[in-house]
């Protein structure tokens, strides 16, 4: 059983007297457009995605014990603003909600917790690098935070997704395909096409939204080419950098 809000009390006071270390995953993401033929949860999907496969990759593990909290879907995206559909909440309301929960586990001694995000607007990344300084601030301890937009995780990622066109591109579409291909409309994603969009040299710029930098549709990237098979492939490398933070935090 690898999910938190599954167990009862007296299975967490049994967690917590084991012999493994535990480790909290805290998935986090965005309801936001991505395009017309992705979920809006695609986010928060690949977040959970990530947590329960590297779960279950190290569920016999002897030193390690993985559990998976909760995910918070919102994030900030405010570059979602005139799509139907986006759910923004602000930089202090995600601020508050991350800091306490992490807090809350620590306090009861779940002191290893790890953020898995994959949501990746500025503003909603420079607030998940601010819990990290802030719990250990509050508490004295250093929260996992695996960030995929630095340039050691990026590398490691396909050329789609180092290349910054890649919202609800090939990249993206490729792990919802992996994960939930029903909730992917694979007619109107093999008629779209693709659209090169530099998302952080438009940042840069102060482009601050999907219809400033030319996604028209919520998208750029080739997401024409998406397929399962690409997706799991990626799937197994952000597993692979999962695991190596899990590893980091247990240590």
């Amino acid at each position: 059983m690898t999910s938190f809000a599954d167990l009862s009390s007296p299975q967490v006071a049994a967690v917590l007297a084991g012999e493994r270390v535990p480790v909290l995953l805290l998935p986090v993401g965005a309801i936001e457009p991505h395009g017309p033929h992705a979920p809006l949860g695609t986010d928060p999907l690949i977040s959970q995605g990530m947590c329960e496969r590297a779960a279950a990759r190290l569920e016999a593990d002897a030193q390690v014990q993985v559990l998976i909290l909760p995910a918070i879907p919102y994030g900030v995206t405010r570059f979602a603003e005139g799509f139907p559909g986006g759910l923004h909440v602000g930089e202090e309301t995600l601020h508050a909600l991350v800091v306490d929960v992490c807090t809350a586990a620590i306090d009861q001694g779940l002191t290893r917790v790890v953020i898995v995000n994959n949501h990746f607007e500025p503003a909603h990344t420079a607030t998940l690098r601010r819990v990290v300084n802030a719990v250990e601030s509050l508490r004295g301890k250093k929260v996992g935070y695996l960030d995929l937009v630095r340039r050691r995780h990026a590398q490691r990622l396909t050329e789609e997704f180092k290349s910054g066109s890649c919202h609800a591109g090939r990249y993206e579409t490729s792990l919802v395909l992996a994960d939930r291909p029903e909730l992917v409309d694979v007619d109107t994603m093999r008629e779209l096409p693709a659209i090169d969009v530099d998302m952080p040299a438009a940042m840069r710029e102060g482009q601050a939204g999907f219809v400033a930098m030319g996604m028209s549709q919520a998208y750029c990237g080739a997401p024409a080419d998406a397929s399962a098979e690409e997706g799991s492939a990626t799937f197994e490398t952000l597993t692979d950098m999962l695991v190596e933070a899990i590893r980091e935090a247990a240590a």
